[in-house]
């Protein structure tokens, strides 16, 4: 890929991100991830690899506009047909396609060409440790819901909850995707920063929870003299 070839698609890929939790420093930190695990593996198409992790998010808008869209999805078909507007090969261009409709973790759709498998592990990758604790948090804050929900007066761990907050996040999929890697380094990277989402989700949850324990006899034992 030449670098008048990167210009083209990152610009195209930076028109395309709105949201601060799939901005562009998101996009750049997949791209070196998975730089990093394709030096790892062998027979990897680096043209396809690095344009379809620059363009992997940027169906992000209109799955914000309306939720019941897959960003996926769409974002496979934006790339697409800006790759053959630009006169890439459509061998090329449905390489890139399916590597981007198969970055989001579905029983369907799930990456079969070494170039979706990384770019699934450099994406989920994102989600892990302290960076993905962050991001989570900044994605719910625009989406205005809360940190945590309460449940007969009791601060809920998210386990099953079925309203939204970054507790049922956590549970419901940060929690568990250290187990969904395809590549032995991807899985080594994940694994390297679990302790960090273990240890914030945890002391978090203590914390919160900690004041509604005795807080409401407390305050109830004050209004009543």
């Amino acid at each position: 890929m030449t670098k008048e070839t990167f210009l083209l698609i990152e610009n195209y890929m930076k028109e395309c991100m709105r949201d601060s939790a799939h901005d562009k420093e998101h996009i750049y930190r997949v791209l070196y991830t998975a730089l990093e695990i394709a030096g790892t593996e062998t027979g990897v198409d680096y043209d396809v690899l690095i344009t379809s992790c620059l363009l992997h998010d940027i169906g992000r808008g209109e799955q914000f506009e309306n939720p019941k869209l897959c960003h996926a999805l769409v974002g496979a078909d934006k790339a697409f047909e800006f790759l053959k507007s630009r006169g890439f090969e459509t061998e090329f261009c449905e390489k890139v396609k399916h590597c981007i409709a198969a970055h989001r973790y579905r029983r369907e759709n799930r990456p079969e060409s070494m170039e979706a498998k990384i770019l699934f592990d450099a994406d989920k990758i994102d989600v892990c440790g302290a960076v993905g604790i962050a991001r989570t948090l900044l994605y719910k804050g625009e989406v205005g819901e809360p940190l945590y929900t309460v449940n007969d007066g009791r601060v809920s761990d998210g386990t099953g909850d079925a309203s939204p907050s970054f507790m049922q996040e956590y549970k419901y999929k940060l929690e568990g995707i250290y187990e969904r890697f395809y590549t032995a380094r991807g899985s080594e990277i994940a694994r390297s920063r679990q302790a960090a989402a273990v240890g914030f989700y945890g002391a978090l949850y203590n914390e919160v929870s900690g004041g509604y324990e005795k807080g409401p006899a407390k305050l109830e034992e004050i209004l009543e003299t």
